[in-house]
């Protein structure tokens, strides 16, 4: 799993249009790799943890608060297999050892992340927070925050 900001440099043309057409939405939408289309196609809802503990190039403990469920919408290019990759608000910062930085950066690349699919929601009526999207499955106390 690795993450991305919606900026022309991360993405394939439009910035604040996914590949499903829905908006950039860096707090429920998420990217998978072409070839994981059959498995999570567009608006399937999906649930990320992690159990391991952070390691120098995964500081998933970080952002954690930022995953959470997520929504496919989003597509990556065709180099990357077997892959999620969360959006996060480009102009976020969280603290990682004393230093304020984008959490795409402080996430990194995590090997071994647990993607459980919870549900699938019609891509035009994908909810604008995680807590209208954790309500939806079952999580009222992620739906408090």
């Amino acid at each position: 799993m690795t993450s991305y900001n919606a900026v022309a440099g991360q993405t394939d043309g439009d910035p604040h249009t996914t590949a499903s057409g829905a908006r950039s939405n860096p707090e429920v939408v998420a990217a998978r790799s072409q070839d994981l289309g059959a498995e999570l196609p567009f608006g399937t809802v999906i649930k990320v943890e992690r159990s391991q503990s952070d390691t120098p190039n995964c500081k998933f403990s970080k952002v954690e608060h930022l995953i959470g469920y997520r929504v496919i919408a989003d597509t990556m290019a065709s180099r990357w297999t077997k892959k999620i990759d969360v959006l996060f608000d480009q102009t976020d910062t969280v603290k990682v050892n004393g230093l304020e930085m984008n959490p795409s950066r402080a996430l990194g690349v995590c090997g071994t992340v647990t993607v459980t699919v919870v549900g699938h929601v019609d891509i035009k009526d994908i909810p604008a927070t995680q807590g209208e999207l954790a309500a939806m499955f079952g999580e009222p106390t992620l739906a408090m925050r």
